[in-house]
């Protein structure tokens, strides 16, 4: 079962990264030069929500992405809009602007057109279904052991 645990960590990077390709390749598709992959996963998981930036960072899917780095980028480039918080003047708000809700549509459609491939010509709808759950149980084990550590 450890050699299956370990295989099993380095795919969920590898996968990553290879979203992260096919994320690139659209972006480079459409010859937009000033974002990259991360920030563009970063505005689709902003999607037309307003969020906290700490709810942002406190996700943290961005797997070696300095968050606040790449919303400063967004901001200048004009893909974010950051706000002080109404609440708590030493917090932001970001939500995505126009330029940034085309970058959001596009990633969906490039997502359902994915997922239309997997369903019907891979026939993969149940195997896809399974994974997720089990990811989601891994993802709440992982979450729930980072404060059971073995001691020393």
């Amino acid at each position: 079962m450890t050699d299956a645990y370990a295989d099993l960590i380095g795919l969920i990077e590898r996968l990553h990264r290879r979203c992260l390709d096919v994320i690139k390749a659209e972006i480079d598709r459409h010859e937009i030069r000033d974002l990259n992959a991360a920030q563009a996963m970063i505005l689709f998981n902003i999607g037309d929500r307003e969020l906290p930036m700490g709810e942002l960072i406190e996700r943290g899917y961005y797997l070696g992405s300095n968050v606040s780095y790449n919303i400063k980028k967004m901001v200048e480039n004009g893909y974010v809009v950051q706000t002080r918080s109404p609440y708590d003047r030493r917090s932001f708000h970001v939500r995505s602007s126009e330029r940034g809700r085309e970058i959001c549509d596009r990633l969906e459609k490039l997502f359902e057109w994915h997922s239309a491939q997997l369903f019907e010509a891979m026939q993969m709808e149940t195997e896809l279904m399974q994974t997720r759950e089990s990811l989601l149980k891994l993802e709440g084990f992982w979450s729930s052991a980072r404060h059971a550590l073995p001691s020393r």
